[in-house]
C-alpha cells in the first residue's frame, strides 16, 4: 500500500512559502512583516496537513495504524530537520563556522 507516500508532497512544498516571503518581504525591518506571518500560517497548514493525512488514511482503513505511526514518526524527523536547517542556515550571509 503506497498511500502514505503522498506525504512526500508536503515535504517538498513546506519551504516554498518561506522562500516566497523571503523574496517578497522587506528584510530591512527587524519586526515581523505581514508577508512573513502569512508564510508562517501557510507553512503551519502544510505541516498540520502532513500529520493529518496518515491519521485520516488510518481512520478509513486505507493503511494500518502501525504504518500511520511510522509515517508520523518520519514526519517529526523530517520537519524537525527542515526547521533545523532554516534556523542554522537561514539567518543570512553572516554565517561563520566559529559559532560551533
Amino acid at each position: 500500500v503506497y498511500w502514505p507516500l503522498f506525504v512526500l508532497i508536503f515535504y517538498f512544498i513546506c519551504p516554498i512559502p518561506h522562500f516566497i516571503a523571503k523574496r517578497v518581504g522587506d528584510d530591512s525591518d527587524a519586526a515581523s512583516s505581514a508577508c512573513r506571518e502569512l508564510a508562517y500560517f501557510f507553512t503551519t497548514g502544510i505541516v498540520v496537513s502532513a500529520f493529518g493525512l496518515p491519521i485520516i488514511l488510518a481512520r478509513v482503513e486505507a493503511i494500518k495504524w502501525g504504518a500511520c505511526g511510522l509515517v508520523l514518526a518520519g514526519n517529526a524527523v523530517i520537519f524537525l530537520t527542515i526547521l533545523g536547517f532554516f534556523l542554522v542556515f537561514g539567518r543570512g550571509d553572516d554565517f561563520s563556522w566559529e559559532q560551533w
